[in-house]
């Protein structure tokens, strides 16, 4: 008998730590996809507090609609890189989680699951505009934006039919080149009061912490050429140093800015950028270098002249070979990522749900109408996009067939303090007081400074 319970309790004891041993199987798991588990919940880090709302009600649907829970945990604002990193190691890891760009990347590779096989990537419209290396994507952008020169198509309309003209250019689709483009605004400018405007361009905004738009957008376009030109994978460090190689096609629409201006170009370092808006908003100018956000900072001028459908976009153009071919400034600082820590269950789901959001009609709907979202998937047709002129702009440009638009790379740029340093010279240039050797030697040595070259 007692031998008998000895085996017995020995048996029990077998047995009781093999369940446990199944149980902490299970814990590490969470239930959730590991070991051909089924997946019942994936996790989503969100970038912005704005659009928290808007998530919460994503997570209902979807988990409505799939019985897949999805956890929206959204990091304050200015902390989502602290957030990150310290949620990455816990087991509330997040299963979607995002990047700024190629720097964002090197930062967080080691967590970067290869997206190239998921119906996202593969609804992509523009690829190139992917976080990418060694033939693999690791980052898909999910929401893009665009800058370019914002035109008022009605003004413009006007000058074409003028008798007095002195240019043969009948429309806009005649302009495809800087010397098109030099040759219609300075017949405009000559015939501003026949227009009824002050200016062909409004005003450059040149105030401190105004100028964003020359010192980062601007010089996005000869940097990004260079880069090109180089074959700069921007994930390495190849993009530590420039030459700026592209200084006098930046010089030539930059001169043409300021000399083709509602204001006299000694007064730029006194004009911040509403105020340029409300120029063109209050039809003061025809033309003014913004993105799509401008659009609310047009249309929501008091007094605003501008009617929505002559709001149009047209390309930076510089004087650089082939610009023909080449459309508007279009990217993103929003790269969404899966974590490849996750199980292979977790990943699929993850992709799973991210497709679900930007094909299916229940998600689009939250995509275009409540988070805004111009998004770059061929899943949304003509009109699916935030209904205002700039956005179907984005869309339109986008979509035209043998158009190379220019990728954002200013997320490699070095610090505020190059950008603003950069700024000042550009002032200083219009102002009469600096050379543009000068500028083009103080860009050069500062940015290799920046990064310790």
């Amino acid at each position: 008998m007692k031998k008998f319970i000895s085996i017995l309790i020995s048996a029990v004891i077998i047995l009781s730590i093999f369940a446990a041993c199944n149980a902490n199987d299970a814990g590490s798991n969470n239930g959730n996809g590991g070991a051909g588990g089924k997946v019942t919940e994936i996790r989503y880090l969100n970038f912005k507090p704005e659009i928290a709302e808007v998530y919460d009600r994503i997570a209902a649907e979807y988990e409505k609609e799939t019985g897949i829970r999805l956890v929206v945990e959204t990091a304050a604002s200015g902390t989502y890189e602290s957030t990150l990193t310290a949620r990455m190691a816990t087991d509330e890891a997040p299963t979607i989680f995002q990047i700024n760009g190629p720097i964002g990347y090197a930062s967080w590779a080691d967590y970067c699951a290869d997206l190239s096989g998921t119906e996202l990537y593969k609804h992509l419209t523009d690829k190139d505009l992917a976080i990418t290396a060694d033939g693999k994507v690791y980052g898909i952008p999910y929401v893009v934006e665009g800058y370019g020169i914002i035109y008022n198509k009605k003004i413009l309309d006007t000058y074409f039919a003028l008798p007095e003209k002195k240019t043969d250019i009948a429309s806009v689709e005649d302009i495809t080149s800087f010397s098109a483009l030099k040759a219609v605004v300075e017949d405009m400018q000559a015939n501003k009061e026949t227009l009824g405007i002050d200016g062909v361009f409004a005003a450059t905004s040149l105030k401190t912490g105004e100028d964003w738009r020359w010192q980062t957008h601007l010089m996005n376009i000869p940097v990004t050429l260079e880069f090109e030109d180089k074959d700069i994978d921007l994930t390495g460090d190849g993009y530590k140093t420039i030459d700026f190689r592209y200084s006098d096609n930046f010089k030539n629409i930059f001169d043409l800015y300021i000399n083709n201006s509602t204001t006299d170009k000694k007064q730029l370092g006194t004009v911040d950028v509403t105020s340029s808006m409300a120029e063109f908003a209050l039809g003061k100018c025809a033309m003014v270098q913004n993105g799509n956000w401008g659009a609310s900072q047009i249309l929501g001028v008091s007094g605003n002249k501008v009617a929505a459908d002559d709001i149009k976009f047209m390309p930076i153009y510089m004087g650089i070979d082939g610009e023909a071919e080449t459309g508007i400034c279009i990217g993103t600082e929003n790269f969404i990522c899966i974590n490849s820590k996750a199980s292979e269950a977790e990943q699929k789901a993850a992709a799973d749900f991210l497709y679900w959001l930007f094909s299916s009609e229940k998600g689009k709907k939250f995509v275009t109408d409540e988070l805004g979202f111009i998004a770059p998937f061929d899943t949304f047709a003509q009109g699916e996009e935030p209904d205002d002129p700039l956005a179907r702009e984005i869309s339109r440009w986008m979509s035209m067939e043998g158009i190379d638009n220019i990728p954002w790379n200013f997320t490699v740029f070095p610090s505020p303090n190059y950008k603003d340093m950069l700024g000042t010279s550009l002032l200083k240039y219009a102002q009469g007081t600096m050379t543009w050797e000068q500028v083009k030697k103080t860009a050069v040595d500062e940015w290799r400074n920046e990064f310790g070259e």
